[in-house]
């Protein structure tokens, strides 16, 4: 009933155990138990990270770990638009190249949390601490930065690129309405960035004479963000190193834990069950069910 529920709409899950089963299950029986068992799987998985009865493999702790967080926004009955909060932590030698320039990660761990930054981190902090080679990857949300320069200080700490790119569209758009000028100009900057240039760009940025007030914002915004984060965008470094600059694996996690169960149309959760369904389904995506399932067999 657990695995139905966190993969699929309750009605659905009833309507599987009839016809693969032969058994007559109701969604309301599905998503009672599915929500009992994503409450206390959370909590005891924290408990014995607490206690440190819970271990990661010796493989792991010679390699980097990568550290994502981001949020995803879901509609709730009690508070309606409610972000939730997504961490994914995976080690380097858990990514497989695929092709050129396309890998994908075979194993992670996933932290869901609605609620607060400090209740969010502190739970991340429980499997962050375990790994002492720690790269974050992140966009330029303040609290994320001030959490990871105070706890984990010897980390290394990228701007997500895509971010740092997006921020210059955005002026672009205004200060060029050329499409080839534009496209120019964008090009000439991310060359700049590939090649550890961030000060050069934010010194350049500085001479430019906005063409109108939209340009005039974009461009006070983009050099707020730049100087901001100018240390965590030394990307021709990241990448000699062999390190990510992306936070796709995150970008991909919010829909394939999060939004493909969680944010279908019409559905209205309550903040605790959509929490608990979020816990399973990070369970099942991180290749952990079997802690599920001996949950379950001990409380038999």
């Amino acid at each position: 009933m657990c695995l139905a529920g966190q993969g699929y709409v309750f009605e659905e899950g009833e309507v599987l155990f009839k016809r693969l089963l032969g058994i007559s299950v109701n969604a309301r029986q599905i998503q009672r138990v599915s929500e009992h068992y994503g409450k206390i799987a959370e909590q005891q998985t924290e408990e014995e990270l607490k206690a440190g009865e819970k271990s990661i493999k010796p493989e792991c702790t010679g390699s980097r770990t990568y550290i994502m967080v981001d949020g995803s926004m879901l509609y709730t009955r009690e508070e309606g638009w409610k972000e939730m909060k997504l961490g994914r932590l995976f080690n380097e030698d858990k990514r497989v190249e695929l092709s050129p320039g396309r890998s994908s990660v075979i194993q992670s761990q996933y932290i869901c949390h609605f609620g607060s930054h400090d209740a969010f981190t502190a739970k991340m902090e429980l499997y962050a601490d375990l790994y002492p080679q720690k790269v974050f990857i992140a966009d330029g949300a303040k609290w994320i930065w001030k959490w990871v320069s105070d706890t984990y200080p010897e980390a290394i700490q990228i701007l997500d690129y895509y971010h740092a790119v997006e921020k210059l569209c955005a002026f672009a758009q205004y200060q060029y309405p050329q499409e080839s000028e534009r496209h120019q100009w964008i090009g000439t900057q991310k060359d700049k960035l590939w090649a550890n240039g961030v000060l050069a760009i934010i010194n350049a940025l500085k001479l430019i004479t906005p063409k109108n007030d939209f340009a005039k914002k974009a461009l006070e915004d983009l050099l707020r963000y730049y100087e901001a984060n100018q240390q965590r965008m030394q990307y021709k470094t990241y990448r000699d190193n062999g390190l990510l600059v992306g936070s796709g694996p995150i970008e991909s996690a919010h829909r394939n834990v999060l939004q493909q169960r969680l944010k279908l149309s019409g559905q209205r959760w309550s903040v605790d069950g959509a929490q608990a369904i979020a816990n399973l389904r990070a369970f099942n995506k991180g290749n952990q069910w079997k802690e599920v399932t001996t949950l379950i067999k001990n409380a038999a």
